[in-house]
């Protein structure tokens, strides 16, 4: 029982020795801060606020969203509310002339003042907010005329940008990529200029609720110095501004950004122009290739022909179905034509020596018929060259030595049988008549084989690139 006792009494006075040691702690600190207020430091009564830890004003209740209406514009049933637009080209991403549009990427800011959101501010610095508070807010309903497609830009959230200032204006911005319509002319294809337009416009509101109009003018429009095109050189950035009126709601404020383009020659110079009148020269080979040869000629004129229809083809699927004539189909269908009269020129060779050999040979024919009926006529013997032509009409026949000397003519036409003498003038007749005739032949050939090319030819290698160099002057002079 003591032993009990005796441990109550030692835990009594180790919670006393505790109690001791926390009472002097206190002391000390309290001391401590009282000896700091003697060197300097200010004691007050007010408390001192951890901002950290305070709660901040929502930013609907220092704009004060839901006590105005701003399914509204501002100063509703007042004056026009005037926006002033600016943009920013960041890039024009491509020209199509299949589609006839055009997609460029851009900044489009406005401005406006709308006192419903002004607030109270000591500092006059402005507030920053994204695209959630656009939904609650009155912004502009602006749109692009003629714009095929479009969409704000959402990675990694949506690039909207809202700023607004304490006297309650306001600054909205958003990039942009949008395809639009451009109405082109292709009557200089490819050496032609296109202008190009974005229209910028209010969908609901007219210019009695809402004007239009480009902050600073021209310098409104501002473009990154890298923006290039592959076939085209922009030349020329502006813009411009006028109403537009619809017949069933009245006029609108519409914006312009116009820009022109010219396209560059040095592509189809190398994948077209080139290659035709390649194909142009090379038909003008044929006038120098033998008329004669028939296979040589006439496959090099097809060829030409099927190269020159390719080239057109090619051409014609990367461009628009437009019903006028552009400058590259005068140029193709010209030389085209050049190549096809090329092939023309060599059926007209072919077809007046196909005459003229056919008139020969009869001239000949005629020619050899009147030397036999004058031979009949005249009744004179032919010794054809032969001394001893006397024996062979006494006799009435051949020797050996004669018979190996008429070995080189036509033994057909002398009768068998050669009973009287006539009958054996006939024959000497005949044989000199074919000598005669061989050697006319000889003579024929040689003269051929002289004149081997036709006149046609030799003028059409004068008059096709003569021709063909004028239609090039004229063709360049009036398009460049």
């Amino acid at each position: 029982m003591p032993y009990y006792i005796k441990f109550l009494f030692l835990l009594f006075c180790l919670i006393h020795i505790g109690e001791c040691r926390k009472h002097k702690s206190r002391k000390r600190r309290w001391s401590g801060a009282v000896e700091s207020h003697k060197h300097g430091a200010p004691l007050t009564g007010k408390k001192i606020v951890d901002n950290t830890k305070s709660r901040k004003v929502k930013t609907d209740h220092l704009l004060r969203v839901d006590d105005h209406d701003f399914t509204m514009r501002p100063a509703f049933a007042g004056p026009a509310v005037p926006v002033g637009v600016d943009v920013q080209v960041e890039s024009l991403d491509s020209i199509s002339e299949v589609d006839m549009d055009f997609t460029m990427t851009l900044y489009l800011r406005h401005y406006w003042k709308d006192e419903r959101l002004s607030f109270p501010s000591t500092t006059n610095k402005s507030m920053t907010f994204d695209g959630r508070l656009v939904k609650k807010i009155w912004v502009p309903d602006v749109f692009f005329v003629h714009s095929k497609r479009s969409f704000i830009h959402d990675t990694t959230t949506e690039n909207i940008m809202l700023r607004v200032y304490p006297d309650g204006h306001v600054l909205y911005s958003l990039r942009v990529t949008v395809t639009a319509a451009c109405n082109m002319d292709f009557s200089r294809f490819p050496l032609d200029s296109q202008t190009c337009t974005l229209e910028l416009e209010s969908y609901a509101y007219t210019d009695e609720d809402l004007m239009l109009y480009w902050k600073s003018g021209d310098e409104s429009l501002s473009t990154d110095d890298r923006i290039s095109l592959s076939q085209f050189l922009i030349q020329k950035f502006h813009t411009t501004s006028r109403l537009a009126f619809y017949s069933s709601t009245g006029w609108y404020n519409r914006l312009y950004i116009n820009f022109t383009l010219r396209r560059h020659i040095f592509f189809f110079l190398l994948q077209t122009y080139f290659p035709a009148t390649l194909m142009v020269m090379l038909s003008w080979v044929s006038f120098w290739i033998d008329r004669r040869a028939v296979p040589a000629r006439v496959s090099l004129g097809i060829t030409t022909v099927l190269t020159m229809s390719t080239i057109i083809t090619g051409v014609n699927a990367s461009m628009p179905r437009v019903s006028y004539i552009k400058a590259v189909d005068i140029y193709l269908w010209v030389s085209f034509v050049f190549v096809f009269l090329s092939v023309l020129e060599y059926a007209a060779v072919n077809y007046l020596t196909t005459v003229r050999d056919g008139k020969d040979r009869k001239l000949r024919e005629k020619a050899r018929e009147q030397s036999l009926g004058l031979a009949r006529e005249q009744s004179l013997p032919c010794t054809c060259g032969m001394s001893h032509a006397g024996t062979m009409l006494v006799d009435g026949t051949y020797s050996e030595a004669d018979t190996n000397s008429l070995a080189g003519y036509t033994r057909a036409s002398a009768p068998e049988d050669p009973p009287e003498k006539p009958e054996r003038m006939v024959v000497h007749l005949t044989l000199d008549n074919e000598s005669t005739g061989t050697k006319k032949k000889a003579r024929f050939r040689s003269f051929s084989l002289m004149q081997n090319t036709h006149a046609i030819d030799t003028y059409s290698r004068m008059i096709f690139p003569g021709s063909y160099i004028i239609f090039n002057l004229i063709y360049w002079s009036v398009y460049c």
